[in-house]
């Protein structure tokens, strides 16, 4: 367990590397006595500082939702992160690369609350009822912190969480089979992934139940208004400067994001 003043002060490194472009070192080797609840304390530290600078928290995403991406970061759940309004990018937008330092996307389904929902207790069910609608969306990742990184690095880094475009055709929770939504990822004109919404721990509204259960444990609610984004289905896909990352979600509809 880590002190507070290292606590902050792993925090603060993880703001002046995304502010720099420069990632750090990993926490897990410069204090290999970090624990879980030490980079989720860390994360929150850094969520505050950005609010304290007039960033606004709009929503959550969740991730390591597959089996194999648990095992591979040798965890039995999710993490989750946290969502600001800066993070905000619109569908077919031009961004600059240098905006990041490893830029990856990810074809993800948000879900946006119209109820609130408190653990714990909540269940798949309860989510469809909570939710006002889902939305396809693309995730960008980044990592302020360099390879080869642990769980415990990730999570303090709020989870790699970058960039958020939203797109396609919104649709009510009931009005479609929400595990069989599936995407196309494609680099410019190749496909590079695809994958279907059950990958998400078999439905991805099981991910925002999960993390209701998760943060009602200590009193947190989450409110309707609120962007849950749920995970990716497939495994992440590198941007270059040029590229062109488009997600097609079939009768979803597409969305798209190029990195100039």
């Amino acid at each position: 367990m880590l002190s507070d003043t290292i606590r902050m002060e792993a925090a603060r490194s993880l703001v002046r590397a995304e502010q720099e472009r420069k990632p750090v070192v990993q926490l897990s080797t410069t204090w290999p006595e970090i624990t879980l609840d030490d980079a989720y304390a860390i994360q929150a530290l850094v969520n505050e500082i950005k609010v304290e600078a007039g960033s606004r928290i709009i929503g959550n995403k969740i991730g390591l939702t597959s089996k194999a991406m648990q095992q591979s970061s040798q965890i039995d759940e999710p993490d989750f992160g946290v969502l600001h309004d800066s993070m905000m990018i619109d569908d077919g937008a031009k961004v600059p690369f240098e905006r990041f330092i490893v830029p990856r996307v990810e074809p993800e389904l948000v879900f946006v609350l119209g109820k609130p929902l408190k653990g714990p207790g909540v269940g798949l069910l309860d989510v469809l009822r909570a939710t006002e609608y889902v939305v396809p969306a693309i995730e960008i990742i980044d990592a302020r912190v360099q390879n080869p990184r642990k769980i415990f690095d990730t999570v303090a880094d709020n989870g790699a969480a970058a960039g958020l475009v939203l797109g396609g055709r919104p649709v009510g929770p009931m009005d479609v089979d929400l595990r069989w939504a599936s995407a196309l990822l494609y680099r410019n004109a190749d496909i590079e992934e695809s994958g279907v919404a059950a990958g998400v721990l078999g439905h991805p509204a099981v991910a925002i139940a999960w993390l209701a259960n998760k943060v009602g444990a200590f009193g947190v609610t989450l409110e309707p208004g609120r962007v849950m984004l749920s995970g990716s289905f497939t495994r992440p896909v590198w941007a270059r400067k040029g590229d062109t990352l488009r997600a097609d979600f079939g009768t979803l509809g597409s969305l798209s994001v190029q990195f100039v």
